[in-house]
């Protein structure tokens, strides 16, 4: 009763259910009360009000399964997902957010993942966090993508067969097309990313510009063919997509 009455009142972000779920994850106390907007010290009263057994410090015993290995192996859907999980900006604990829960559901199936989806109760968005700490080595280690360098974030070395489903999942994780004034807008924080994402766009003869704001940097593709040439790049062999921005494209180019 006691950790509920201070839910209502605290700037809690989940359930007090989902913040079990997902200590018994294998997520550390320090990265839930970060992901909660509340402290370790609050975190650890949910746990113990919820008699919840604890790990000892430094152990580690996963409860749901996971295909840890899975960015080891290229495949169309590794690099969508991977593109996903660079957009989400959260490499740190593995997870990423959507407001469809339906793309999260297809890449957990892809994933073998049981782990759960828990909603932001504030904002309505969906998580999918994995915390493998196998999976946080293979993205620095494999590809290259450091979590604590988001800002001067090198774009990874993509195999030029799977260039388009990386930039699909990224553009799904952190990009839109505007039905009103036909063009498409991609977010990064990292200069350097986004200067190579405009040079890869430009190889496939899609004209883009990028633009400089405070806090981060945007890539506009603008104009009837540019917008038919990338819709058609990103989509040809298509596997995972989120569909809302799928059917967006075709509705623009009709």
């Amino acid at each position: 009763m006691v950790v509920e009455q201070l839910a209502k009142n605290s700037k809690l972000t989940l359930k007090i259910s989902d913040v079990v779920k997902l200590y018994k994850a294998g997520m550390s106390t320090a990265d839930i009360a970060g992901k909660t907007n509340v402290s370790i010290r609050y975190i650890n009263l949910v746990l113990k009000n919820n008699n919840v057994e604890r790990r000892p410090r430094g152990s580690w015993k996963r409860q749901y399964t996971l295909n840890e290995d899975y960015f080891k192996t290229w495949s169309n859907n590794m690099a969508y997902i991977l593109g996903f999980f660079v957009a989400s900006k959260d490499t740190q604990t593995i997870s990423i957010a959507q407001k469809e829960i339906e793309i999260l559901n297809s890449i957990k199936t892809e994933l073998k993942s049981e782990h759960p989806i828990i909603q932001n109760k504030k904002t309505g968005v969906y998580m999918l966090m994995l915390n493998s700490k196998i999976m946080r080595k293979d993205i620095i280690e494999i590809h290259g993508i450091n979590p604590n360098k988001c800002l001067n974030l090198k774009f990874p070395k993509i195999p030029a067969e799977f260039m388009s489903h990386f930039v699909r999942g990224y553009f799904d994780g952190d990009g839109c097309i505007y039905k009103d004034k036909y063009f498409v807008n991609i977010v990064g924080g990292s200069k350097s990313f986004m200067e190579s994402l405009v040079k890869i766009l430009a190889s496939q003869n899609i004209n883009a510009v990028i633009k400089s704001f405070e806090h981060h940097y945007r890539v506009y593709i603008s104009g009837d063919d540019p917008i038919k040439k990338f819709s058609a790049w990103i989509y040809k062999d298509k596997e995972l997509y989120l569909q809302r921005k799928y059917i967006r494209f075709h509705k623009e180019n009709k």
